[in-house]
């Protein structure tokens, strides 16, 4: 999305009891405020307290200069597959989605409707983490299950993390001085959620999340990818109900399963402090990224960059030397000595034979949301 769109947009993350905001104007390379409310029990309360705050002494906003409020949106179906108007059409069909993201689309649909009562002057813009993978070859998206069971209950691939995929392959491609148009990328959004996207000049081909963001990688306390028979095994050995295989595979599987900690800070401590469990743990999270990089390499047919961000990407340098160990026949090798440390800016850190360069670039959604509404607003 061309940052050529000027305007000043009040970008809202709604949770189930917290609204994360951010007032951005795409002109500068800074937000104007960053803020968080908790405890939120009524969103309209809290959208109210994001105003008294943005119109506070000092905050650095001046709230006349709105020009759009971008949402963000969990799950947009095959319904939404770019940045949307929001009217009361809109409302009701992403509620309708509320089925495929039952813990993210309510609450986003909290804060539309208290956001469009609160600034009804204004464009509202619905951003889908789904929209990215909109590109997806039906090929990708289509899993091998009987077509009208998966066609009448909307069982297909879908992907998410977008919104961070669409910035972090555009700016690989602006840092190595390229057209997005000319450069393939796998980025590898790793954080307490983590998904693989192999992007082809700028579109996404394929990722690993899927119908739920529970497949693919292993994340914090999410299982990732599994033979969907355990589910019927468990649920016939342990009789584990449905909820209860569903709460074990996203809370209480993952890293937290394997090791016991969901934060990669307390793994590498049990590493360090001899714990075998933590040491398994760590591998078969690398294990499973190596394993992407090879899938997405294959079906991108040429690899011009991979790059590593959100919390343990920008942060971990072990996980990006796990992740990447052994890949020199394809092309790519870290520097082991750039690797080090966490990175808070943009950092190239393959060795210069590496044919493939591997990049840390810290992602910003709200950024992208921000310039995808302008846009679309404009």
């Amino acid at each position: 999305m061309s940052v050529n769109y000027v305007g000043v947009a009040l970008v809202l993350n709604c949770g189930s009891s917290s609204i994360k905001y951010q007032v951005v104007d795409t002109t500068k390379d800074e937000p104007l405020t960053v803020g968080l409310v908790e405890r939120v029990t009524n969103h309209a309360e809290g959208v109210q307290e994001i105003i008294a705050s943005l119109e506070a002494p000092g905050s650095g906003v001046n709230v006349s200069d709105l020009t759009v409020v971008g949402h963000r949106v969990v799950q947009g179906g095959a319904e939404f597959s770019a940045p949307t108007i929001i009217d009361d059409e809109v409302e009701k069909k992403i509620a309708m989605l509320a089925t495929l993201a039952p813990l993210h689309n309510p609450p986003n649909l909290a804060g539309i409707s208290a956001a469009r009562h609160a600034f009804p002057h204004l464009p509202h813009v619905a951003i889908f983490d789904t929209a990215f993978h909109a590109t997806l070859p039906e090929a990708a998206y289509t899993y091998a299950i009987d077509r009208r069971v998966a066609a009448e209950h909307g069982v297909r691939r879908y992907g998410f993390h977008g919104t961070s995929h669409a910035y972090v392959s555009r700016e690989t491609a602006r840092l190595m001085g390229r057209p997005v148009e000319d450069v393939n990328t796998i980025v590898l959004h790793l954080g307490n959620g983590a998904s693989a996207c192999a992007v082809a000049g700028g579109r996404s081909i394929d990722t690993s999340m899927g119908l739920t963001p529970l497949e693919g990688l292993v994340m914090g306390t999410r299982s990732g990818d599994i033979d969907p028979a355990v589910v019927t095994h468990l649920a016939r050995t342990a009789g584990m109900t449905v909820d209860e295989v569903d709460t074990l595979l996203n809370r209480q599987s993952g890293m937290v399963g394997l090791t016991g900690y969901a934060d990669m800070r307390d793994v590498n401590n049990a590493i360090d402090e001899g714990s075998h469990e933590a040491k398994v743990g760590m591998d078969v999270y690398c294990r499973r990224i190596r394993g992407y990089i090879g899938q997405y390499y294959a079906q991108l047919g040429h690899l011009d960059a991979i790059t590593f961000t959100a919390g343990v990407g920008e942060n971990d340098s072990v996980v990006r030397a796990g992740a990447l160990d052994g890949l020199a026949e394809l092309g790519i090798v870290i520097d082991l000595e750039r690797n080090e440390g966490r990175k808070k800016e943009p950092t190239l850190i393959s060795a210069d034979d590496s044919r493939v360069q591997v990049w840390v670039v810290p992602t910003n959604e709200e950024r992208e949301i921000a310039v995808q509404s302008v846009a679309a607003a404009t």
